[in-house]
């Protein structure tokens, strides 16, 4: 077992012990340590918060409009093709548009002496951020890029996507280099060293807020009342049910000022793997026996849409949320698929762009291409769109 594989079979442990899904004296004991831990998260929150609202802590303004969009929880909302809906949207009419994401394990591929001579050395250059796409072409990989920077730059024609820490500087740099005028930060609710100017907070309708409590008993990043910094509400993975009224009045209780807005992710079309444009519809899943594979946080979600689309699962293997495949690995994968009788793999498109390249044609490798349908709120959508072309 590697390092990685190590790591992540611990990190998948304690997701189970936090959801209750392990028993015993050893897991009983870890949640008490959790509980306690989160209490001492809680109070570094609320504190960090109070910095930033009380003014000891100055956010940024760049002088371009700037566009929030995150959640309360750690993944599983389906915050991608919501930054994607926006982004194109918002190109489409005219704006200029850049997208900033930290790259959540994404690989600075420097090595680590060139990294501590630009920390250290007396020549103060200002290292710039990786650039993913310049709003034209693709420049990176997705294990440079992070998987998620990598699939919106794949999709976004005439949007720049950049990737660092420091999303201030990669909002300069978007501004000076591309001209800029607004600036979408992806996975940003928690981001307060650069001032938004429209907080757009997702709630994934199925699972809103986990077991409510904060990292590490729970996987909030912010306790529920921080509802009130947002500006939307989009309530995701919607399916229009009426039972949804109590969790609006919940969502209401905290911000009455937000509009929510109902949205669904909606499966599209199939595309091959290693065989870009290559696209077949949703039909080619009717009755046919289907292996699945995935490395997200909301597994089920996934294999929900390939029942309901009509296929039959006759292997399901599933991995830590950005598991990055090895060649064996999915080699190993492929050959179980087929003793399972398996007609075809299919994966996410996010697991699609962190899988190593197959030469073999002996069964279809696809991914399910997902976008946004917004169910409830498309005047309110309208409207968000408007105010921030015309603020």
């Amino acid at each position: 077992m590697t390092i990685r594989e190590l790591g992540e079979n611990i990190e998948q442990y304690f997701i189970e012990v936090i959801r209750e899904q392990k028993h015993g004296k050893l897991a009983s004991v870890i949640m008490g340590i959790l509980f306690f831990a989160s209490r001492f998260y809680l109070a570094a929150v609320r504190l960090r918060i109070w910095l930033y609202d009380t003014r000891v802590i100055r956010n940024h303004a760049l002088g371009c409009l700037v566009v929030s969009i995150g959640n309360l929880t750690c993944g599983g909302t389906g915050k991608t093709p919501v930054v994607e809906v926006f982004a194109k949207t918002l190109s489409q009419k005219g704006r200029k548009v850049a997208v900033l994401s930290r790259g959540y394990r994404s690989r600075d591929k420097r090595s680590f002496w060139e990294k501590m001579k630009s920390r250290f050395s007396s020549e103060k250059g200002e290292v710039p951020p990786r650039i993913v796409s310049n709003g034209q072409d693709l420049l990176l990989d997705s294990l440079s890029a992070g998987d998620e920077p990598f699939m919106l730059a794949s999709n976004l024609k005439s949007v720049a996507v950049l990737v660092d820490k420091d999303r201030v500087k990669s909002g300069r740099y978007a501004i000076s280099n591309y001209g800029t005028n607004i600036l979408i930060l992806d996975d940003g609710f928690q981001y307060l060293w650069l001032k938004p100017h429209i907080n757009i907070l997702l709630v994934d309708s199925s699972a809103p807020f986990d077991n409510h409590y904060v990292l590490p008993r729970g996987l909030m990043r912010e306790p529920i009342e921080h509802i009130a910094r947002a500006d939307y509400v989009f309530l995701t993975k919607s399916d229009g049910r009426p039972s949804l009224r109590h969790l609006k009045d919940f969502i209401h209780r905290h911000n009455r000022r937000a509009e929510i807005i109902e949205c669904c992710h909606r499966p599209k079309y199939l595309e091959a793997v290693f065989k870009k444009g290559e696209v077949q519809p949703l039909t080619a899943l009717q009755g046919k026996k289907v292996a699945s594979i995935s490395a997200i946080a909301n597994p089920p979600s996934f294999e929900g849409f390939l029942k309901e689309l009509g296929a039959e699962l006759v292997l399901k293997r599933r991995y830590a949320d950005h598991h990055r495949y090895r060649q064996q690995e999915m080699i190993n994968f492929v050959n179980d698929a087929k003793a399972a009788g398996a007609e075809l793999i299919v994966t996410t498109e996010k697991d699609a762009v962190r899988m190593p390249r197959l030469d073999r044609c002996d069964i279809d490798i696809l991914f399910l291409r997902v976008e946004i349908d917004i169910l409830n709120g498309q005047e309110s959508f309208d409207q968000c769109i408007s105010r921030i072309c015309f603020l």
